[in-house]
């Protein structure tokens, strides 16, 4: 019994590897001036992914069509450029549908204002949790020290 749920929570972990958000990238469309529709801030692969345990977790959660949003977008990107291969990222457009994972973030988390960011430790507790834009100087502080 102890072996099968080993293999079992092994090809879990497995799993949450292979899908980690990657290749982030920003709408080219995005009009950081008003509060227009663009679609969705931020492309990437396997953007269902959620929350990894044992590493480092930076959050967006975002609305398409918030001028606030797009700015953090934007910073975001840039955070992922210089933290993709020590943090796993999360992309959460609340204007889609969300996987199971997300959804999961979106309860524990989300309190009903947009761009809302969570960065979550290594030991998986809450380091930021707040909605509203956030210099990206903030963020990597909390990242580099998480990181340490």
């Amino acid at each position: 019994m102890k072996k099968s749920f080993t293999v079992i929570m092994f090809s879990l972990m497995l799993a949450a590897i292979a899908f980690a958000a990657d290749n982030l990238k920003l709408n080219q469309r995005l009009d950081y001036g008003s509060d227009s529709q663009d679609g969705p801030l931020i492309t990437g692969d396997n953007s269902s992914a959620g929350a990894r345990a044992g590493q480092s977790n930076y959050v967006i959660m975002y609305g398409e069509g918030c001028f606030n949003s797009k700015r953090q977008a934007r910073r975001t990107v840039e955070l992922y450029q210089k933290y993709k291969d020590r943090v796993n990222f999360v992309v959460v457009d609340l204007d889609q549908k969300r996987s199971d994972a997300q959804q999961e973030l979106v309860k524990k988390y989300y309190r009903g204002y947009i761009p809302h960011v969570v960065v979550l430790g290594k030991s998986g507790d809450a380091l930021y949790n707040s909605s509203g834009e956030v210099p990206s100087e903030k963020i990597s502080a909390l990242l580099d020290k998480d990181l340490q």
